[in-house]
């Protein structure tokens, strides 16, 4: 565990809740970083009035730090960068882009940035452009995934850049922790397990899904657009799949289909609990997730999970 990026953030323990869409509420950001993680707000495609009322709801919560997912692409970011300056936020992660053109205004309010990445090249790219740290995120995580394993992913980013290195993707216990660590993470960043705490705001029908989900119950939807989502199945993907193999032998193929499909499907998820229409984000981990906790358990496990393993190192003759 990297010392020194736990002091720079603020935090106890390495762990980072993910800033998943429509679950990354304050209840939940504030419950993570009263249990000693880093929780984390997500903008999403939000303006920055809405994110400055769940910054000073969250604020409410908890006087601990807790950070703020920007999306990049969003056509709010301008004015989202503005708020979470002015509301004094010390960690920003970032996504679907490159914060380079924001750098030096977040720096200048003293606030960590944190890009997500899922290549090399992104993570020497990141680095160049003053990032503090990297989130790595495999292709096992729920939502957008990139092409590479975490297992692979990881070991090669911390040999290319000289910023600490966070661990996301098929991350859900103290034995997923200690790997991470010993591939060289300095941290690592958890989505699935923290959809299904007490204090996510996720529908029981989708918390219920992740707990009883099996090892092969998620697929890989939206290749053939280039921005592949991982989700678990229902009749939604079954669906959107059907539609991508019809789109991929057309010859003037036709995406629109594939986005009236998926259009509102997330929150039909989250708040909903659509069991057929929704979106169910979620990472190949789920089969591990057996129950619904609270921030506080789920931390405390992980934690205890990690130290047992690793007080026991296996000594080879």
């Amino acid at each position: 565990m990297n010392q020194p990026l736990l002091e720079q953030i603020g935090i106890k323990y390495p762990i980072i809740q993910g800033a998943m869409s429509w679950v990354a509420t304050p209840s939940l950001a504030a419950a993570v970083s009263n249990a000693g993680g880093l929780g984390m707000l997500g903008a999403g495609h939000e303006p920055g009035e809405y994110v400055r009322k769940i910054i000073q709801e969250t604020k409410k919560m908890t006087d601990k730090p807790f950070g703020v997912n920007v999306l990049l692409l969003s056509p709010y970011v301008d004015e989202v960068v503005d708020v979470v300056c002015e509301e004094g936020i010390k960690v920003v992660t970032t996504g679907a882009g490159s914060p380079g053109r924001y750098m030096k205004k977040f720096k200048d309010a003293g606030i960590t940035v944190i890009p997500v990445v899922a290549s090399v090249a992104l993570a020497r790219r990141m680095e160049k452009e003053g990032a503090d740290a990297i989130i790595c995120e495999g292709m096992e995580a729920g939502g957008h995934i990139g092409k590479l394993t975490t297992m692979t992913l990881v070991p090669q980013v911390v040999d290319a850049v000289h910023i600490p290195v966070i661990a996301a993707g098929g991350i859900a216990d103290g034995r997923g922790m200690a790997a991470a660590f010993m591939l060289g993470a300095s941290a690592v960043q958890l989505g699935t397990r923290f959809v299904v705490a007490y204090e996510s705001i996720a529908h029981e029908k989708f918390k219920e899904r992740i707990i009883k989900a099996r090892d092969i119950d998620t697929v890989v939807t939206g290749m053939i657009t280039g921005h592949p989502v991982r989700v678990l199945r229902n009749k939604l993907t079954k669906e959107y799949l059907k539609v991508e193999k019809e789109i991929t032998s057309d010859e003037h193929p036709d995406f629109s289909r594939l986005e009236e499909l998926g259009k509102g499907a997330l929150r039909k998820a989250v708040i909903e609990g659509d069991k057929d229409g929704g979106s169910f984000m979620s990472g190949q981990i789920a089969g591990l997730v057996s129950k619904e906790q609270s921030c506080e358990e789920i931390i405390q496990e992980l934690m205890s999970e990690y130290k047992e393993l690793t007080a026991h190192p296996v000594v080879f003759n």
